[in-house]
């Protein structure tokens, strides 16, 4: 079997830097890392763990399934069947599922429309968005609380080598080529979910001190 030192490695140092944005609370989130391609294998965080620590017993080697495939006590997140959906229906090197204050408040804000749409942001970039009128669209789909079934709903969404989808009070999952591009993406959607809370925060403020009302 391959040694996937290099990409436990790689690993630990992505939840490394997002413990350190307090990314998983409660033990929330989730991350994983291919493996190999033929056939599709990846390491995935292992369930119930805190994030904040690092230890040797964070991830666990999965097949496409999300099956353990060496002999341990550890049981995969339990949104491994996301994961396993993005390599197996594209390139994507990494997968990144957090829980963020930000990320659900927008996820249910927007969730009846779907979808969320930014434009005139700098950050688009990160998704390769240059024209002065391009824009990003992130889909948002049910909170399903079986996992197959949330698995069947994330996975149309899956249509290229790189991009995110929202669980409705539920985080984003975010993938990318490899794990610097998954977690600036990752970065990029924090920011600009944050920006529209305060943007929209203020604008509520201005409203009432225009109606007279004092906060």
């Amino acid at each position: 079997m391959k040694s996937y030192q290099p990409e436990w490695d790689e690993l630990a140092d992505i939840k490394r830097e997002l413990a350190d944005r307090d990314w998983f609370m409660g033990t929330s989130g989730n991350l994983a890392i291919r493996v190999s391609s033929s056939p599709a294998t990846f390491l995935v965080t292992a369930s119930g763990k805190d994030k904040r620590k690092h230890t040797k017993e964070d991830f666990l080697l999965v097949n496409a399934h999300g099956e353990a495939m060496e002999e341990t006590q550890l049981r995969p997140s339990a949104e491994t069947l996301l994961h396993s959906h993005v390599f197996t229906r594209s390139s994507a090197g990494c997968s990144l599922h957090v829980h963020t204050v930000a990320n659900n408040v927008i996820s249910e804000l927007y969730g009846d429309e779907g979808v969320v749409t930014f434009r005139n942001q700098e950050l688009i970039k990160a998704w390769d968005k240059w024209g002065e009128h391009d824009s990003l669209s992130i889909p948002i789909i049910h909170n399903h609380a079986h996992i197959p079934t949330l698995a069947d709903a994330f996975q149309p969404f899956i249509k290229g080598d790189k991009g995110a989808v929202l669980i409705r009070n539920h985080g984003i999952t975010v993938w990318g080529r490899n794990g610097f591009e998954a977690k600036k993406l990752l970065e990029a959607c924090e920011f600009m979910f944050q920006y529209q809370l305060t943007l929209l925060s203020l604008s509520t403020k201005e409203s009432i001190l225009k109606g007279g009302v004092s906060l």
